[in-house]
């Protein structure tokens, strides 16, 4: 990788930044909500494709997020959210990206252990795919769960608006499961900014009224479920006596607080990965940050309609909810209550407690400390990683087969800092400073609250240079980047300066 080459590019968008329609036809003359006319066509509703081999296209349309606000919108293959691909555990899987966008564009597999010149970040692991052309992704699904796909190309505009879908790992041994839905929820500007500054969009401008103090996200003021808010929220079927399966994933910027009402479920899997004997609870909110999934299962055993709803205070609450409808019996005996105050349900002692691959006290063959700010640079807020800014920050330095662990501290006043870490799963060892006591947490995405301190523990078993950053996309475009590098890789790839990589 050429290092140098990638900071110029980030360096330059941080100066700037530091700021289910089921109707297919085409919409040739259609205003949008900031008063533009749209030459695009309306988005599709979103389509669940299976095999091995697909084809995503990456292209512009007109999206209606509820029944007073229509956008301008990026897709992958016409629809927001994009096309849900589900493959098989051990399966070979190519998938061929086409961009039809006037600017460039990737794919990256958030949470997916792919090889490194698949991961799909401008000037990291490869060149930004330009319009017009087509660049194959292949990689092998070995570990099954529920993850997704989104643009890594100036993702803190591009994942806004709209790019992204979910990427679904079927076990080999099927699930017993009657019904399997998946729920991409997400965050909208009603009245985005048409204005431009050094070349990017109105989102990076909103953001640079900044302050150290922590950033104002009131701009997202609709709330989405699967692309759609309040009453356009496809309803979920059941039927008495299934067995339903939720897929959460969070696409947007912000936490969310979701309740299921009426049942008692099970937290199945976080980030992908199992949960052993997960104890039933009801009425616990579902915390989901920005990155994460949580897998839920229940039973469907209380006839009527019910809400999955999101809690809160902020506008656009009231749109993040979606009816369950029991097929032949959907009388409306639920009403929400999104300012209910609930417990939130606490992963750190949830499932079987048993001894997971690492432990606190084990020997590591690299420690390392992350502390986790907010500063001031000029009249911009940025985002720090031990006091410095991508691509100041200093890579954790790795050889393949090292044991890691880190320890990341929000020093933050006011703000989440949900850090991702590519090509890797991580083990959560303990929370502010308490050993978890259920069962072992494997995750890719951590949410550290402000003053909170978490200790996690990774292998270095996938060779590559890797961003580790916060997916608040906001703070990673203003500085929360770091990478882990692995001493003596030596990577094919050869950043083309034409190319206009930003890798955030």
């Amino acid at each position: 990788m050429n290092k140098k080459t990638v900071a110029t590019a980030l360096f330059i968008f941080l100066l700037a930044s530091c700021s289910h329609n089921e109707n297919s036809h085409s919409n040739h003359n259609m205003t949008t909500n900031n008063g533009q006319h749209s030459q695009h066509n309306e988005t599709k509703t979103t389509a669940r494709q299976t095999g091995n081999e697909f084809t995503i296209v990456a292209k512009e349309a007109t999206h209606q997020l509820n029944r007073n606000v229509t956008l301008p919108v990026y897709t992958y293959n016409g629809s927001v959210p994009g096309t849900e691909i589900r493959v098989k555990q051990g399966e070979h899987v190519k998938i061929h990206l086409k961009n039809e966008l006037k600017e460039p564009v990737t794919i990256h597999w958030h949470g997916y252990p792919v090889p490194n010149n698949m991961d799909g970040i401008p000037g990291v692991t490869m060149n930004a795919v330009q319009p017009g052309k087509t660049f194959t992704y292949e990689f092998d699904a070995t570990v099954p769960g529920t993850y997704w796909y989104h643009s890594h190309q100036n993702s803190v505009n591009q994942v806004d608006k709209g790019l992204y879908g979910a990427l679904i790992v079927e076990p080999k041994e099927k699930e017993d499961i009657d019904r399997d839905y998946t729920l991409i929820i997400d965050e909208w500007m009603s009245h985005p900014m048409t204005e431009t500054t050094g070349g990017h969009s109105g989102h990076e401008m909103a953001y640079s009224t900044s302050n150290m103090n922590g950033h104002d996200m009131s701009m997202y003021d609709i709330f989405t479920i699967n692309g759609k808010s309040g009453d356009l929220v496809e309803p979920l079927k059941v039927k008495q006596g299934e067995r339903v399966k939720l897929r959460l994933i969070n696409a947007g910027y912000m936490t969310h607080k979701l309740h299921l009402h009426g049942h008692q479920f099970q937290v199945t899997a976080i980030d992908g990965q199992p949960i052993k004997d997960p104890k039933l609870i009801k009425d616990e909110l579902l915390a989901i940050a920005p990155g994460e999934r949580y897998d839920i299962e229940f039973t469907a055993n209380h006839p009527g309609t019910w809400y999955l709803e999101c809690h809160g205070t902020t506008a656009g609450t009231d749109g993040m909810k979606v009816r369950i409808e029991y097929e032949g019996k959907a009388t409306q005996n639920d009403h929400p209550n999104s300012d209910k105050p609930l417990p939130i349900f606490d992963v750190t002692a949830y499932g079987k407690h048993e001894t997971g691959p690492f432990t606190l006290k084990q020997h590591y063959d690299l420690e390392y400390t992350m502390k986790l700010g907010t500063a001031t640079a000029g009249n911009n807020t940025v985002f720090t990683i031990n006091g410095k800014t991508f691509p100041n920050t200093e890579p954790i330095q790795v050889k393949k087969g090292d044991l890691v662990k880190v320890k990341l501290i929000n020093t933050s006043k006011t703000d989440d800092h949900p850090m991702h870490l590519h090509g890797h799963f991580f083990q959560v060892l303990s929370k502010n400073g308490t050993p978890l006591t259920g069962y072992p947490v494997i995750k890719d995405t951590l949410n550290i609250k402000p003053g909170e301190e978490y200790v996690v523990a990774f292998q270095a078993d996938n060779p590559g240079n890797w961003m580790f950053h916060c997916h608040d996309l906001h703070h990673a475009a203003s500085g929360m980047v770091t990478e882990v590098h692995y001493q003596g890789y030596r990577s094919s790839f050869q950043p083309d300066p034409s190319a206009g990589n930003v890798p955030e």
